[in-house]
């Protein structure tokens, strides 16, 4: 049985995550950034934009400023010279993975074909052709938002019941063939899905492929324990949310390979497993802003174990309850959190807004506050904002003013 001390483990982790990896001037092309995302298996999708949206931030956070763009042709357009890379589905949460791990997903899309949750099956009964209404107008008309569908199918588009189904009812069902995999998405316009047949956006070979739950669960517990390096069973299941009934013989059989090293981490309550050949660093790197969804931070449970860092998102926390704010980031530093900030892109005072900024207890405040005010501005000027303004809350703030 491996050891290895809790610094250690931390080190590990964020060195798995892409962190300490050398990034030259101009490392931002296409290439840097798939590399990025094979670093980290995926990226959620979430729909909060205050800050900026939260595919694009893990891949700023790891190599810097990069086009947008880029990411998004990876994900949502496709030529001779530049294949889709990356596509939608249920991974952790709503997320982009790499386009040849989507067959990976089969067992899934088989669980969902009676509705992933009870008011999507109820919508499925009462609608019993609509799924194949919606399929005839794509297949007619190609990719297409659940609004345009509405349209051809001459619904109502005023929020109540049309004539036939209503308005949320033709979104429910074309994110249930989204689910099942009959639909997949093919380009985001102004944030919404453009669903089309999974046929005319996924290559022939990926469609075609055919993966048993087993071998699937395996595999992706395999991309779990290289993303995340170090790890608890718990860990390597909610990278991809699955079962303790699942994993639990695949993380056997990936013991039996050596794929996975079963290890001691002192301090940690439960066993917990190494990826074989993840490097353990001497030395702590990786400073960084980290979005509240960044695959580094997204298991709570995780990073208060790794980092004692207790992290909870206050969206839905009534303003006047909030500790921290609205959308926070925390702040790597080092290989450590030691930091919270919460920002906002405002960009009608065309500024990067930071309305509270909380440090850590025990860490030097002067020292988070210089290398914050780096990270800030560097992230203000990616996201083509002049200015950085830091209000009033938080114990950070008024060192963090000083430095900006």
């Amino acid at each position: 049985m491996l050891e290895m001390t809790a610094v250690a483990a931390r080190r590990t982790a964020v060195a798995a995550q892409g962190f300490a990896d050398p990034h030259p001037a101009g490392s931002t092309t296409r290439r840097h950034v798939l590399r990025t995302v094979d670093r980290t298996a995926l990226l959620q999708i979430d729909s909060v934009s205050v800050a900026v949206r939260a595919h694009y931030m893990p891949v700023f956070s790891r190599i810097g400023a990069y086009d947008r763009e880029v990411l998004d042709a990876a994900a949502w357009r496709h030529s001779a010279r530049a294949p889709r890379a990356l596509v939608e589905y249920w991974a952790h949460e709503a997320a982009l993975i790499p386009v040849d791990d989507w067959p990976l997903m089969r067992w899934r899309m088989q669980r969902y074909s009676g509705g992933r949750w009870a008011g999507e099956r109820r919508v499925l009964e009462r609608n019993p052709t609509l799924g194949r209404d919606i399929l005839d107008v794509i297949t007619a008309v190609g990719a297409a938002s659940a609004g345009e569908i509405e349209k051809h199918l001459r619904i109502e588009p005023s929020g109540g019941r049309g004539p036939w189904w209503g308005r949320s009812d033709v979104k429910v069902v074309c994110e249930q063939l989204f689910a099942v995999g009959e639909l997949s998405v093919d380009r985001r316009v102004a944030f919404s899905r453009y669903y089309d047949l999974a046929e005319r956006v996924l290559p022939a070979d990926v469609l075609a492929a055919r993966i048993d739950e087993e071998d699937a669960v395996r595999e992706l517990l395999r991309r779990s324990a290289r993303a995340l390096g170090i790890a608890t069973a718990a860990d390597l299941r909610d990278y991809y949310r699955l079962s303790a009934d699942q994993t639990k013989p695949a993380v056997a059989d990936l013991v039996d390979e050596g794929t996975l090293v079963p290890t001691t981490v002192r301090g940690w309550k439960d066993p917990a497993y190494l990826y074989a050949g993840t490097s353990i660093p001497r030395r702590a790197r990786g400073t960084a802003l980290l979005c509240p969804f960044d695959p580094l931070v997204f298991y709570r449970p995780r990073t208060e174990r790794i980092f004692g860092f207790r992290y909870r998102l206050e969206i839905y926390t009534p303003a006047h309850k909030r500790v921290h704010g609205y959308y926070v980031f925390p702040f790597l530093m080092g290989g450590e959190l030691v930091a919270r900030v919460d920002l906002k892109a405002d960009r009608a005072k065309d500024a990067l807004c930071v309305p509270g900024a909380f440090a850590e207890e025990g860490v030097e405040s002067g020292a988070v506050a210089e290398a914050l005010a780096v990270e800030l501005r560097a992230m203000a000027n990616w996201l083509g904002l002049s200015d950085v303004v830091v209000g009033e809350r938080g114990d950070l703030a008024p060192k963090l003013t000083a430095q900006l």
